[in-house]
């Protein structure tokens, strides 16, 4: 029997060191040490082990109306067995143990996989529903490395400024309120419950403090993250709680307890759904995002299968499915014809570039500047960790 968690959302996960590599395995000519990209596709094994977010590979048992797991098996005759994580944390410690061929992996475990070997290089011209993904999603620092593809893109998402309208009278549109003005709220401020929240605290100052010199939040030398760090600790002082569970940012924000902070579109919509007075708005300086990618084993025992999933999961109709299901703006271009809701994809902007293009997707810090500079190292993901708690301290 497949075991589910009911409640299972991306949280930021522990340390990233530097970009590493180690052997790999599987076929092919691809010399990459992280694994090899197969060159045609063999019969299915029977069987596919996957890991994923809630929502993402639903079979009807939460749901008897949510299935998309069955309709694959009866297609392919590849078994599906999920198992549904919690946080990136544990996506990346599962797939170290070289039990499942597939994982649906956000940005902040992307790199990891990669660096560690863990994750293979995909060819994409075995997944024919590749060609309509959008290609602002192909090619991106968190989903490959050398010109090479680590898997296929499956949905994105922008981390939005989201406030009641009746107790946030004059209409943000900008992150200073819930930074250098969140005193105007003390104690009903709420903020990501994660490392990677630094990120948005970059982004601010990107645009505040220009002379700090930031050019990518995730890119920080030891100056810019102490700055960051120093921002994080004065909003500190006006937050009333963090959240990673969405129900319970959902729950605050309709109680009155939390009145502003960063939030999502989806939660937003439920949220409105609940009947509380709030608006979500992506502010002028831009966000930061989270774009997931469906990558494989470089010890998948079953990659004829993991790469049936992966073609299936981004295929038009199934790709509306999930988008609709778990609330982000889908993968593949042709799912917006796809939708039972025909505003979904304007809701969530799927094709939207120029709104993206505004979005900086979650990505793995590491020392090695992903700004481009050579000559000075950034802090890590190890360092951010440690920074985070420090803020909270």
């Amino acid at each position: 029997m497949r075991k589910r968690k009911t409640s299972a959302w991306r949280s930021a996960a522990a340390i990233c060191a530097l970009l590493l590599t180690a052997a790999g395995c599987g076929s092919g000519n691809d010399d990459d040490k992280g694994g090899h990209a197969p060159d045609k596709l063999g019969k299915g094994e029977g069987k596919v082990n996957i890991i994923a977010w809630a929502g993402y590979a639903e079979d009807g048992s939460n749901d008897p109306k949510v299935d998309w797991v069955h309709p694959f098996e009866k297609k392919t005759g590849c078994q599906v067995n999920t198992k549904t994580a919690g946080t990136s944390d544990e996506m990346v410690s599962l797939m170290k143990t070289g039990q499942y061929d597939t994982v649906s992996a956000s940005g902040d475990a992307t790199l990891r996989l990669i660096a560690s070997g863990d994750a293979a290089p995909v060819n994409t011209k075995l997944v024919p529903n590749y060609k309509d993904i959008f290609p602002a999603l192909k090619q991106q620092p968190f989903n490959s490395k050398d010109g090479r593809m680590y898997g296929i893109p499956h949905g994105r998402g922008a981390n939005l400024l989201m406030y009641r309208t009746d107790k946030v009278t004059s209409a943000p549109d900008s992150w200073r309120a819930v930074f250098d003005d969140a005193a105007r709220y003390d104690g009903h401020v709420t903020a990501y419950d994660s490392p990677i929240y630094i990120a948005d605290a970059a982004l601010y100052l990107m645009h505040a403090k220009p002379s700090l010199g930031i050019k990518n939040p995730y890119a920080l030398d030891q100056k810019q993250l102490d700055a960051a760090v120093a921002l994080l600790k004065k909003q500190h002082k006006a937050v009333g709680e963090y959240w990673s569970d969405y129900q319970k940012e959902i729950t605050a924000f309709k109680g009155g307890d939390s009145v502003i902070g960063t939030s999502w579109q989806v939660i937003a919509n439920l949220t409105q759904a609940e009947k509380a007075p709030v608006k979500a708005v992506l502010p002028k300086e831009g966000a930061t995002g989270w774009s997931d990618t469906w990558m494989v084993s470089a010890k998948a025992e079953h990659p004829n299968c993991a790469y049936k999933w992966l073609d299936w999961i981004v295929s038009p109709k199934v790709n509306a499915q999930v988008a609709e299901y778990f609330g982000e703006a889908p993968s593949n271009r042709k799912a917006c014809a796809e939708t039972a809701a025909p505003d979904h994809c304007a809701i969530f902007h799927a094709d939207d570039e120029k709104y993206f293009q505004r979005v900086h997707f979650w990505t793995t810090p590491i020392k090695q500047c992903l700004d481009g500079r050579k000559d000075t190292d950034c802090t890590d993901y190890a360092q951010w960790t440690r920074a985070w708690t420090e803020v909270k301290g």
